[in-house]
């Protein structure tokens, strides 16, 4: 049976150098689930290590949690990987390690904590995980697929670190799952729409980086269950599956 999620799969916790200290796993889900979100997307910037710890949250919580991360490419375009399967996204996440280089300035940068699901701190990320890997967006795509992984380019209106603010177009032959629209790009249009989309399915989450922003926007797919095959069947338009609206 076919059932309405709710989702929005673009959020940052505590690691993420700019992500606000309150970004923790208990925070989140209550913050989800008091606004009626069904799933959300843990995607902190070049790193996955607070997946886990906001996915247990989510689990004694009623609300479901996929599991990923921002990458930020060579060119510097910010690329969504979700993933069901923790063992692939820690792949993933061991080659990013591998082609990024750089260490944290706190006093920059800010604090990159990776905490439990009690929201106590474990420990402290010292990559610098604000800065570009050496992967180009071809291989970062390809390497998310390769994984079973949904790609998506983040923020897609934005003028930094996006794949139209960077590089000025939809590359042929690029095989995204879909692109995201910013929730400024969001609030300024009537009507849902963007012009260098390429055809590629659109979908907009919130980006939060702090509570309040959680569920800014999301969208709303028709699917039978929540994973990343039956959210990429919904951007495909296929076996029933769509996208339904957004918010």
């Amino acid at each position: 049976m076919f059932k309405k999620i709710k989702a929005d799969l673009h959020i940052h916790t505590c690691l993420s150098p700019c992500g606000d200290i309150e970004m923790t796993p208990k925070m989140i889900i209550e913050k989800a689930r008091s606004i009626g979100l069904n799933v959300i997307g843990i995607c902190d910037h070049n790193s996955s290590e607070n997946s886990a710890a906001v996915k247990k949250a989510g689990e004694e919580n009623n609300l479901k949690v996929l599991s990923g991360m921002e990458v930020t490419s060579q060119e510097e375009v910010h690329i969504l990987a979700l993933f069901d399967d923790e063992t692939k996204l820690s792949e993933l996440q061991k080659i990013v390690y591998e082609n990024l280089n750089g260490v944290n300035d706190e006093e920059l940068f800010g604090y990159q904590m990776i905490v439990n699901m009690q929201d106590e701190i474990v420990d402290l990320n010292n990559k610098l995980l604000i800065g570009a890997t050496g992967l180009t967006v071809d291989r970062i795509v390809e390497l998310i697929h390769s994984l079973n992984g949904l790609a998506i380019a983040s923020h897609v209106d934005r003028e930094r670190f996006s794949l139209i603010g960077q590089l000025g177009f939809v590359p042929v032959g690029l095989e995204l799952d879909g692109l995201e629209l910013s929730p400024a790009y969001m609030s300024e249009k009537k009507e849902f729409d963007f012009p260098m989309s390429s055809g590629l399915p659109l979908v907009t989450f919130s980006d939060a980086h702090f509570i309040n922003e959680i569920g800014k926007t999301s969208t709303t797919f028709l699917i039978k269950e929540i994973t990343v095959d039956e959210i990429k069947k919904a951007l495909e338009n296929k076996d029933g599956r769509s996208v339904l609206a957004y918010s």
